[in-house]
């Protein structure tokens, strides 16, 4: 099978959608197939990344919100690209533009749309919740759900990759939707990787002796994440208890999080951390990793911190809550920094007394090349249906 991914999310500096793509590469040559990344890119050109992988980069504009990421600017362009490829199976990775323009490509393959986001949690819920309950959001926000509607008509699967994400989906109207978790990239996480000199190291940056708590943040500075928020929450528990965090991140945000942070000696903000090693064996000697955000998809930060051994610390909606709640974490309120701070101080109580249990028995989730082998074939019997049925696919 030839397998095409019009990943508009895709980029070099990229978080854990970059980590879920370039797994995939690898994983679909190792079971047997090609699989092309289309990607907007600075210029045209094709990366191969070994046998039956590669990314085919088209030249596009840079992306106004973030500078990090582009989009698909040249619709004719992503045709012609598609059309050279001619793939057996299309995916589609994002639910904005690229995903209408890769339902609208007249070519003959299924396809499948990755739900690598939640726009409604991450803006509409996180801007009005509060304001209006969750349906009269979703009312005001109608022309989004018609468009995920259409979508819906356009191809053949809406990938999820949590159940709560899945269930609203099915609520509002798409019939389409199959949930399908994601994993951990193999071999990179472990607890083993924990550095108790590296843990000392990063409490006497935080100005706390060895015996205080060292929370961890991984993520993009961007306001979806929350980490304002965060800051407030380990603000507040460290009149409480000895707690510092590390975060490691890049992104927009950075100066609104230094605001916060105002001076707090507790909390530092590392390094960009692009090597995939030292950022699991950074995590692996924390003590919990600290989530914010309550509209991640999967939220593959989640998963590496459970497969370091770490607990987690997570809001109650979302990806990370999914994850938490399977490793039997800690859950406060969304968007509640006092909730977030209590849970702090419970967890830090915990540890202190030795009760949040040994690291190595925390439920490890799946690994990624389980879910890929599962999407596969599901895409398989989608490509093996299409052959079978004469004339056109579908109506553009």
């Amino acid at each position: 099978m030839k397998l095409v991914d019009v990943c508009a999310f895709y980029a070099p500096k990229g978080g854990g959608v970059r980590t879920y793509v370039d797994r995939k590469l690898k994983a679909g040559a190792a079971m047997g197939h090609e699989v092309v990344v289309i990607a907007p890119g600075e210029e045209d050109r094709i990366e191969e990344r070994g046998p039956n992988a590669r990314i085919v980069w088209l030249k596009s504009t840079v992306f106004p919100l973030d500078f990090n990421y582009r989009y698909f600017n040249d619709v004719p362009a992503l045709y012609a690209a598609l059309d050279r490829e001619a793939p057996d199976m299309v995916e589609a990775s994002s639910p904005w533009r690229s995903a209408s323009l890769v339902g609208e490509w007249p070519g003959e393959a299924p396809r499948a749309l990755i739900m690598h986001a939640d726009p409604l949690s991450a803006y509409a819920y996180r801007w009005f919740d509060g304001v209006a309950p969750r349906p009269v959001i979703d009312k005001a926000f109608d022309r989004y759900w018609r468009h995920l509607r259409k979508l819906d008509t356009q191809f053949d699967m809406i990938v999820s990759a949590s159940q709560g994400l899945s269930d609203r989906l099915t609520k509002g109207g798409l019939a389409g939707v199959v949930t399908n978790p994601m994993g951990v990239d193999p071999g990179v996480f472990a607890p083993a990787h924990r550095d108790v000199r590296l843990r000392k190291g990063l409490l006497e940056l935080c100005e706390l002796p060895e015996e205080a708590t060292l929370l961890i943040g991984v993520g993009r500075f961007a306001p979806e994440k929350r980490w304002p928020m965060l800051v407030d929450a380990i603000t507040a528990a460290g009149t409480r208890r000895p707690v510092g965090m590390v975060l490691a991140g890049q992104g927009r945000d950075l100066k609104a999080i230094e605001k916060r942070i105002a001076g707090n000696p507790h909390i530092r903000i590392l390094a960009p951390i692009t090597d995939r090693a030292e950022l699991a064996r950074v995590m692996a000697s924390a003590d919990a990793l600290v989530h914010g955000c309550e509209a991640e998809t999967f939220c593959m930060v989640a998963a590496e911190a459970r497969a370091s051994g770490l607990p987690l610390i997570a809001p109650d909606e979302g990806g990370a809550a999914d994850q938490a709640r399977a490793s039997a974490g800690w859950i406060y309120e969304s968007a509640n920094a006092a909730a977030a701070a209590e849970t702090i101080v419970e967890y830090c109580i915990a540890r202190e007394s030795g009760i949040d249990g040994p690291r190595a028995e925390i439920p490890a989730p799946r690994v990624m090349d389980d879910h890929f082998a599962e999407l596969f074939a599901s895409y398989e019997r989608l490509v093996q249906d299409n052959r079978s049925k004469p004339g056109p696919r579908r109506a553009a």
